[in-house]
C-alpha cells in the first residue's frame, strides 16, 4: 500500500504540470552544450616530430598523414616547382623506381600519396608496418629524378594549356592575382614558362628546406594503440634530420580603391563567370570566425543562400550562385561566385551586390538565423562521427594556435552568434565598395553598362592588363551574297569544286579523357555519313544519302526533323554557302568579332524552317572559323553550341579543316583528321 501511494503522489505533480505546458508553442532552445571531444595521444620525438594518435577499432585499418605547417611558398619566376616536388616524392626511391614502389604499395593493398605539404598511407592493420617503412623512404630517401621530373613537367604543362580554355582555370587564376597581387605568395599564376625554368636543384632544394621533422606532424587514425604508433614513428623518421623554417609574413594586400570590373575576354563563352572577391582580416579563432562563417551560410553557403534563391530561384539567371569566406594566418578570403547567360551578366552583378548591402544593412530575422544555427550545428555533430576529425581539429588547434578548447566550445560560440552579431561581422569583413568584379566572358556582349560598378578594364588569362579591346567592324562594302561568293572561292575555285566528287576525312575525336574513331565521308551531290565510334562500337552516327535521313546516338534513333534535315544538307556539302544562295535562306551580316586574334566577320543565318545560327568567316582568308547556334532545352535552359575550325589543308584544290574543337559548355569534342582524301571514286552504295 505505502508504494502505490507513494506512485500516486509522485505522479500527481507531472499530470499538472502538463496541463499547464502550452503546446501552441515550441519548447525555448536549450543551453548549448560543451562537446567533449576526445583529445588524441599527443607526443613529440626527439626531431621535433610532433605526433597525434586517434584510436578507432571500428574497421581493422589504419591511415598516417605527414603534413608539413607552412603557408604558401613564394616561387616567383620558377611557380609550380613546390607542386612537382610534392609529386615527384612518391615517383621513386634511392632504392626502389617508380615502377617497384608501385608495387610494393600494391602488394600490401595500400595507398600512398605526395604532395607539397602532405604525404599519407593507408592499409589494412596487418600491413600497415610494412607501408609505413615504404612513408619513410619516401620522405627520407626520395630518389628525385630528373627523368622523372621531366615527365612531370610534359603532364604538368599539358595540364596548363587544358586549363587556357576553361572559365573556371581562368577565373581562379586572375581573381587570386588581382586580389593578392603578383608578388604575393597566395597571388602567383603557375604557367607553361614558369614551370619550364624549374630545375631539379629547385625541387631539392624546397625538400630540403620544408620537409622537415620539426615543422611536421605526423597523424595516425585507426585501429592502432598509441604505443604502436610511437614505436613506428620512432623507427621510421627518428633519423629525420632537422632543418631551418621560419614562417614568412608577407605584406597584408591593401583593397582597391574602388570597385572595379576586370573583363578577361573569352569570345566563345556564351556564359559569364562572375567572381565578387577581396581579402578579409579573418584569423582561425578570431572573434569574427564563427560569426563569419554563419554570415556567409546566409549569404551563399549553399542552396538556402540568399545569393542562390535570389539569381537561381527568382530571377532564373543561373543553376547556381555561391559564397566562401576562407580565414587565413596571412590574411582572409572572400568570393561570391556564380555563372550566369551573357545577357543577364550586368543583372546578376547587381543583384549579387544587392544581397551583400542587404546583409550588411539589415538584421537577419530570427528564423533564418535559426535555421542556419541550426544547420551547422548538425554537421559539426556529424563530423564527430569521423574519427579523423578529431585528429583533423588537433591539426587545426596546432597550426592555427587555438586555444585547446576551442572545438569543445564550438557550439557554445556557434548558439551565441545573434543578428546584430552577424550584421556587424558583415559590416566589417565585406565592403562592396571596394571589390574586385572579375568577369571571364564574351567582353563584346557584357561589357556595355558595367561601368556604373566601377572603371572597367581588361586582361589575359594571366592576369595580365591589357588595352581595351578595339571594335571589330566587318567590311561596310560587303553584302550577304558578296561575301558568300567570296566564302566559296575561298573553299575552291569553280572549277576545283565542281570536280569534287567524295570527300573522306579520317581521325580522331577527344572527349573526356576518351579518343574515340571519327570519320566523315560526303559523295556529291548531296550524301553525306558521319561517325563517331569505339572500336566496333558506333558512338554516333548521322546521314543522309539518296534523300533518307537518320540520325543514331548510343543505339537510339533521334527524330528527323526539318531542321534536322537543313543541318544534314549542310553537312552533305562541300561548301554550304552554295545552298544559302539558292535555297531560301535568309543571310545578314551582324558584325564581327575577334578570334583566335583574328578579325571575324558574323554572319546570321536563318534556315527555310526558321531556326537561327551565326557563321563566323575569317575576315582575310574568308575561311569558317566558327559556328554558333542556341537553343532551348527543357530542364537547362538555352544551351549553346561552337564549332571551331582550325588549321586549313589544301587537297586536290578545296580547303578543308583538319582540326575542329565542339564546346557545348561542360562537354568539349576535340576532333583531329590525320587523313583527308578527295576523289577517291566512292560511290552512295559505300555508304550504307
Amino acid at each position: 500500500m505505502k508504494k502505490l501511494i507513494y506512485i500516486t503522489l509522485f505522479t500527481l505533480p507531472l499530470c499538472v504540470m502538463a496541463q499547464k505546458i502550452d503546446r501552441t508553442k515550441a519548447p525555448a532552445p536549450g543551453k548549448a552544450p560543451l562537446i567533449q571531444v576526445a583529445d588524441p595521444v599527443k607526443f613529440t620525438l626527439a626531431n621535433g616530430l610532433q605526433v597525434f594518435v586517434v584510436k578507432n577499432t571500428k574497421l581493422p585499418r589504419v591511415s598516417a598523414t605527414l603534413a608539413l605547417d607552412i603557408d604558401g611558398i613564394q616561387e616567383g619566376e620558377k611557380a609550380g616547382f613546390a607542386d612537382l616536388a610534392g609529386q615527384l616524392l612518391k615517383r621513386g626511391t634511392e632504392k626502389k623506381s617508380k615502377a617497384e614502389l608501385d608495387e610494393a604499395v600494391e602488394y600490401l593493398g595500400g595507398s600512398l600519396s605526395t604532395s607539397s605539404r602532405y604525404a599519407s598511407v593507408s592499409s589494412l592493420k596487418n600491413n600497415f608496418p610494412k607501408l609505413m617503412e615504404l612513408l619513410s623512404e619516401v620522405i627520407l630517401h626520395p630518389a628525385l629524378a630528373n627523368e622523372e621530373l621531366e615527365k612531370l613537367r610534359t603532364q604538368t604543362i599539358s595540364g596548363i594549356e587544358a586549363s587556357k580554355d576553361e572559365p573556371d582555370a581562368i577565373a581562379s587564376n586572375v581573381v587570386n592575382k588581382l586580389v593578392y597581387g603578383a608578388n604575393h605568395a597566395y597571388g602567383e599564376i603557375t604557367t607553361v614558362k614558369t614551370v619550364s625554368a624549374v630545375k631539379l636543384e629547385d625541387v631539392k632544394n624546397f625538400v630540403k628546406t620544408y620537409w622537415i621533422p620539426n615543422n611536421a606532424y605526423l597523424i595516425f587514425v585507426g585501429d592502432i594503440e598509441p604505443a604502436t604508433a610511437k614505436a613506428l614513428a620512432e623507427k621510421n623518421f627518428n633519423t629525420w634530420a632537422k632543418g631551418n623554417y621560419t614562417r614568412p609574413n608577407y605584406e597584408k594586400p591593401a583593397l582597391p580603391a574602388t570597385s572595379y570590373i576586370a573583363i578577361v575576354d573569352r569570345p566563345s563563352s556564351v556564359q559569364s563567370l562572375v567572381s565578387v572577391a577581396s581579402t578579409v582580416n579573418l584569423t582561425k579563432g578570431a572573434p569574427n570566425d564563427i560569426p563569419s562563417i554563419v554570415m556567409n551560410n546566409i549569404l551563399g553557403g549553399g542552396s538556402s543562400g540568399r545569393l542562390f534563391l535570389n539569381l537561381r530561384e527568382k530571377h532564373g539567371f543561373t543553376y547556381g550562385a555561391y559564397s566562401s569566406i576562407k580565414p587565413d594566418y596571412q590574411i582572409g578570403f572572400f568570393k561570391a561566385e556564380s555563372s550566369v547567360r551573357n545577357e543577364k551578366t550586368d543583372s546578376a552583378i547587381q543583384e549579387i551586390f544587392n544581397e551583400l548591402n542587404s546583409i550588411r544593412n539589415t538584421k537577419v530575422g530570427d528564423t533564418e538565423l535559426s535555421q542556419i544555427k541550426n544547420y551547422l550545428a548538425g554537421g559539426f555533430a556529424r563530423s564527430l562521427e569521423d574519427p579523423a576529425t578529431i585528429a583533423n581539429f588537433a591539426l587545426s588547434i596546432a597550426v592555427n594556435h587555438l586555444p585547446a578548447d576551442y572545438y569543445q566550445k564550438y557550439l557554445t560560440n556557434l548558439a551565441a552568434v545573434n543578428a546584430s552579431k552577424v550584421q556587424d561581422v558583415a559590416n566589417v569583413l565585406l565592403n562592396p565598395n571596394k571589390m574586385h568584379i572579375v568577369i571571364v566572358g564574351n567582353a563584346k556582349q557584357i561589357a556595355k553598362g558595367l561601368e556604373k560598378y566601377g572603371p572597367i578594364k581588361y586582361f589575359d588569362i594571366e592576369g595580365n592588363e591589357l588595352a581595351p579591346p578595339v571594335e571589330v567592324k566587318a567590311d561596310a562594302s560587303l553584302t550577304p551574297a558578296s561575301l558568300m561568293g567570296k566564302v566559296i572561292s575561298a573553299i575552291g575555285s569553280k572549277e576545283a569544286l565542281a570536280a569534287v566528287t567524295d570527300v573522306q576525312l579520317k581521325g580522331t575525336a577527344s572527349l573526356m579523357g576518351q579518343t574515340l574513331n571519327m570519320e566523315q565521308t560526303i559523295i556529291v551531290p548531296g550524301n553525306s555519313v558521319t561517325t563517331m565510334s569505339m572500336g566496333a562500337m558506333t558512338i554516333m552516327r548521322q546521314a543522309v544519302v539518296d534523300g533518307k535521313y537518320s540520325v543514331n546516338q548510343q543505339g537510339q534513333e533521334a527524330p528527323i526533323t526539318e531542321d534536322v534535315k537543313e543541318g544534314l544538307d549542310e553537312s552533305a556539302n562541300i561548301a554550304p554557302e552554295q545552298l544559302y544562295l539558292t535555297k531560301g535562306y535568309q543571310l545578314k551580316i551582324v558584325g564581327a568579332e575577334k578570334i583566335n586574334n583574328k578579325d571575324a566577320i558574323d554572319v546570321e543565318v536563318t534556315t527555310p524552317s526558321g531556326k537561327v545560327s551565326h557563321r563566323y568567316y575569317d575576315a582575310t582568308t574568308y575561311l569558317l572559323v566558327k559556328t554558333s547556334k542556341s537553343e532551348e532545352v527543357p530542364g537547362r535552359g538555352t544551351v549553346t553550341q561552337q564549332h571551331f575550325f582550325n588549321a586549313y589543308q589544301q587537297v586536290n584544290g578545296i580547303q578543308l579543316a583538319s582540326d575542329e574543337l565542339i564546346d557545348m559548355g561542360q562537354l568539349k569534342i576535340t576532333v583531329k583528321y590525320s587523313s583527308i582524301k578527295v576523289n577517291q571514286g566512292l560511290k552512295t552504295s559505300d555508304l550504307k
